[in-house]
């Protein structure tokens, strides 16, 4: 049974099978019809002209021969008839395919008739087709009636431009109507039995069609319940297979996302958690000191203010990602990344003198890029800060720009932007999940440090964004190398719209 959005049953009159059923059987109908009509049509029409033909070439042959300079007479014309073959000495009409031969007299008057039953003879023929033919007219009328055929055929008989008369022919053909009668049947039998394998066809086919369908449907609504775990199964290699397969990835790809939503929302929770603990027992502890100094009030207002700098650092970097998992595409420029990393040094100058961190620059310069500036500056500015933070007194940040070929040869040139420490270094295991966001490899000293897990997760987003890739690695003999990739921008691109 079919159920519609609300999860209440279809009536069976709009359901899908019903449906592939009804259109089935319209076109077998269709079908059914010409079958039955054309093939008829077209054997009536044979058989008419074949009448047509046979009832006027033996009627051109009657009135050769009784066409002549002395005229018609009722004993010259069944002298002539018998002479010819048409008719025997009773008065038989022996001419096949012809069972009454009539000629009449320039008038219209009967001379001569083969029929018994009506016979015209001395009387005048005021038959359509005798009055046609004295008219100087070749005609022939043919009809399918009371499972007959029923063919006239009349032609004047001329000599010398004269009309002398008429000669009319009459033929009812039973067998031929009952070959055409038992074709029908054979065809009507034929139909029936093709309607009836089509139909038995088109139900077993559209239920088919329907149950997987519906597997479908319910696959569709198991989901929409929430559990992106469920997959579907279905054989074949058609279009509903393949339907099926992309529901399964698209699922994959649902609880993926789910996965990564919840253990983002838990791990966001978490690190807000944190902070917020530590200003409410900092809090508290102000408020439940009775006679605390100075000195120590400023001191836990402080580490309030700390706590707080760090919410902000996060609540930031969230709206960042948020900003850019659902913000259209940048409208993008030629930037020379060289200034940019100049900016970055600037800024950062002080943090390094702090940290008793030194900078040592390689910046080739023309490497110019099209991507948006500001982007640019927070992937350098976290990348060189990281490498600042995460040093070790005395360390050193190298900083290096320059252009490398495209590893195929239809590829420009690349802007390649390397960050390289003299730090402690990322394990080999944690490599690949430092841009997953909110992972740490050393909790302790990212906290210690203002880390919140989402730097390199915003270098990662942004860097795809504009074209880029962005890979890390061991540094030897220690420290820790982040390379930056960017296609070259040439004065002859064309600058981006949104």
């Amino acid at each position: 049974m079919a159920w519609d959005r609300q999860g209440r049953s279809v009536p069976v009159w709009r359901s899908l099978q019903s449906k592939f059923i009804l259109s089935y059987g319209a076109i077998i109908i269709a079908l059914i019809l010409f079958l039955n009509t054309y093939p008829i049509l077209i054997s009536q029409n044979l058989v008419f002209r074949s009448k047509q033909d046979s009832l006027w070439r033996q009627a051109d042959l009657i009135t050769s021969t009784l066409a002549g300079s002395e005229g018609l007479t009722a004993e010259g014309v069944e002298a002539n008839l018998t002479q010819l073959g048409v008719i025997d000495a009773t008065r038989r009409v022996m001419a096949a395919g012809v069972d009454r031969v009539m000629v009449t007299d320039p008038a219209g008057l009967v001379l001569f008739d083969t029929s018994e039953v009506d016979n015209a003879k001395d009387k005048y023929g005021l038959l359509w087709e005798v009055v046609s033919a004295l008219r100087g007219e070749d005609v022939f009328r043919c009809e399918y009636r009371e499972d007959a055929f029923r063919s006239r055929a009349a032609v004047p008989i001329r000599y010398r431009g004269m009309t002398q008369g008429a000669v009319y022919l009459y033929e009812y053909d039973e067998e031929q109507a009952g070959m055409l009668v038992d074709f029908q049947k054979n065809l009507r039998n034929i139909s029936i039995v093709i309607c009836v394998v089509t139909l038995l066809f088109s139900l077993l086919f559209s239920t088919a069609v329907t149950r997987r369908i519906a597997v479908l449907l319910r696959g569709i609504r198991t989901v929409r319940e929430g559990e992106y775990s469920h997959r579907v199964s279905m054989s074949g290699g058609d279009e509903l297979t393949q339907l099926a397969d992309e529901f399964n990835a698209l699922t994959g790809r649902l609880q993926t996302t789910e996965e990564v939503r919840r253990r983002f929302v838990s791990d966001a929770s978490h690190e807000l958690k944190t902070p917020l603990a530590s200003i409410r027992l900092l809090t508290d502890s102000i408020l439940q000191a009775e006679h605390m100094d100075g000195s120590t009030a400023r001191e836990f207002v402080a580490d309030i203010g700390e706590e707080a700098e760090r919410l902000t650092r996060i609540t930031e970097k969230l709206l960042t990602l948020t900003r850019m998992d659902t913000m259209p595409p940048v409208v993008r420029e030629p930037v020379d990344l060289k200034q940019v990393v100049l900016r970055v040094e600037h800024m950062l100058t002080p943090l390094a003198g702090t940290r008793q961190v030194s900078f040592r620059m390689d910046l080739a310069g023309y490497c110019t890029v099209l991507a948006n500036e500001d982007d640019l500056y927070q992937v350098t500015f976290n990348l060189v800060e990281n490498a600042i933070k995460y040093n070790v007194p005395g360390g050193t940040v190298m900083v290096s720009l320059f252009l490398r070929r495209g590893r195929n040869r239809g590829d420009g040139d690349l802007v390649v932007l390397r960050v390289e420490d003299t730090g402690v270094g990322i394990p080999e295991e944690d490599m690949p999940k430092i841009f997953d966001r909110f992972y740490r490899v050393d909790k302790a000293r990212s906290r210690e440090a203002g880390g919140t897990g989402l730097g390199l997760s915003i270098v990662r987003d942004m860097v795809r964004q504009h074209g880029g890739t962005v890979e890390v690695r061991r540094r030897m003999p220690e420290g820790t190398c982040f390379e930056v990739v960017f296609p070259r921008w040439q004065p002859e691109q064309k600058e981006e719209k949104p």
